[in-house]
């Protein structure tokens, strides 16, 4: 059994993790935090210790850390104890924080894709430019990796294998869904990084289908459906970090993503990026200072951290998941909804924060107790998903499944020989 947990990064995410990881100390031992800012980190801690959020007494402390120096990284590894390291820092990190645990041997859990700052959009698929070339060396050293462990990528990966495995024969097509019915109140803001948020949107929109990539500009497609609590929804097919994993990892021909905009927000979107303010290339102004436009924008704009107070609304993110079924149509939606008002009350972040935070804290569990301590590289739906679902049922993220007018919720059990079942309520 694992203990000691080292989590790197301290924005919103991160602050829903240190609160789950309180939650759950007894599992996971001493929490410590770390950020290049450890003001940043001291000021979870105090959430955490202000909400009484520790399930017994521990160790809670934040530390110093420039994480893309990977001698600094091993050297606090080794000082604090931690034998897992959740990084919930930039996606610009993890390669330099994945080293560092690949030296030292201790687990390693990350929530995104790795991006080099200046590259927007590699060529597909983009695990593959990075991390899945360590692979080889991280089985060799018996070292856990679990890459994509937030809600997407992360559930909506447990999600698709769950359907592979659970409910058909065949599938034809997966279509992960993602909503934020929420209102902020501000007049234009992200709910995470802002420069990692739009690098998201101004390459080439990739998409799996007819087992092959295509490509498409962002905003050209949209669809439509009627979905469970937020109602009819528009979403536009986006480019995104699980369907690089899922693409090779499941025998399923067509796997799209598709995110829900406002009119207001595409609007804005699209000013920004035709006057060329959103591109990660530097320019020089007149005064003859370089700056990089994409980086001035997340400047001038709010913190996501700072929308979660006034955040009202909910999300709902799932799998629309199509095949047959002992030689039958079958479509079934599994989804997962989430309060901004009721995750600000519980952790002090919004739900966007929420979702990434707690499915990343169940992977650290499912870890320490050895569930999901493998001794290799994976992504999330090379892992069994019905530990990992109803551990997040049980700690504030459960999931439902909605198959034609049945609506009901996604429970697990274990059959007379100890295997897992789905158990629906």
């Amino acid at each position: 059994m694992k203990k000691n947990i080292l989590i790197i990064g301290a924005g919103g995410v991160a602050q829903v993790v240190a609160h789950k990881a309180a939650q759950n100390n007894d599992i996971l031992g001493d929490i410590h935090i770390a950020s290049r800012s450890v003001g940043k980190a001291q000021d979870i801690i105090a959430s955490v210790l202000e909400k009484g959020a520790l399930k017994q007494p521990g160790v809670l402390r934040a530390h110093a850390l420039d994480a893309l120096d990977i001698e600094a990284t091993k050297a606090l590894i080794r000082d604090t104890g931690a034998q897992i390291v959740l990084n919930v820092g930039s996606a610009f990190i993890n390669m330099s924080v994945l080293r560092a645990t690949i030296d030292t041997g201790v687990a390693y859990i990350d929530t995104a894709i790795h991006e080099d700052p200046a590259k927007v959009c590699e060529t597909p698929p983009w695990y593959g430019n990075y991390e899945w070339k360590h692979a080889d060396e991280i089985a060799q050293k018996g070292v856990t990796v679990i890459h994509g462990a937030g809600f997407d990528p992360g559930v909506v990966n447990a999600y698709a294998a769950l359907a592979v495995s659970d409910y058909f024969d065949h599938v034809d097509s997966i279509d992960i869904i993602d909503i934020n019915e929420g209102d902020h109140g501000r007049y234009f803001a992200t709910n995470f990084d802002p420069e990692i948020n739009f690098r998201e949107f101004t390459g080439q929109v990739y998409s799996w289908q007819d087992g092959a990539w295509q490509t498409n500009s962002m905003f050209e497609i949209s669809r439509t459906d009627d979905l469970p609590v937020v109602g009819p929804q528009t979403t536009y097919l986006s480019g995104h970090d699980e369907i690089h994993s899922l693409s090779r990892n499941l025998p399923v021909k067509n796997i799209r993503f598709w995110m829900g905009f406002g009119e207001h927000y595409i609007n804005v979107f699209n000013v920004l990026k035709n006057l060329g303010l959103l591109s990660e290339q530097p320019v020089t102004t007149a005064e003859g200072l370089e700056v990089v436009p994409l980086k001035v924008v997340k400047a001038v704009l709010p913190d996501p951290a700072s929308l979660a107070p006034d955040y009202v609304g909910t999300t709902c993110i799932g799998n629309l998941v199509k095949g047959t079924k002992d030689g039958q149509p079958r479509e079934i939606f599994i989804y997962q909804i989430s309060d901004h008002k009721q995750a600000y009350e519980e952790v002090g972040s919004q739900a966007i924060s929420y979702t990434a935070g707690v499915p990343a804290i169940a992977a650290a569990m499912l870890v320490a107790t050895g569930e999901w301590d493998i001794g290799r590289q994976a992504n999330v739906e090379e892992l069994p998903p019905h530990p990992f679902l109803d551990l997040l049922n049980r700690i504030g993220m459960p999931s439902r499944i909605r198959e034609g007018e049945d609506d009901r919720s996604l429970d697990f059990a274990h059959d007379a020989a100890g295997r897992w079942r789905v158990a629906e309520g």
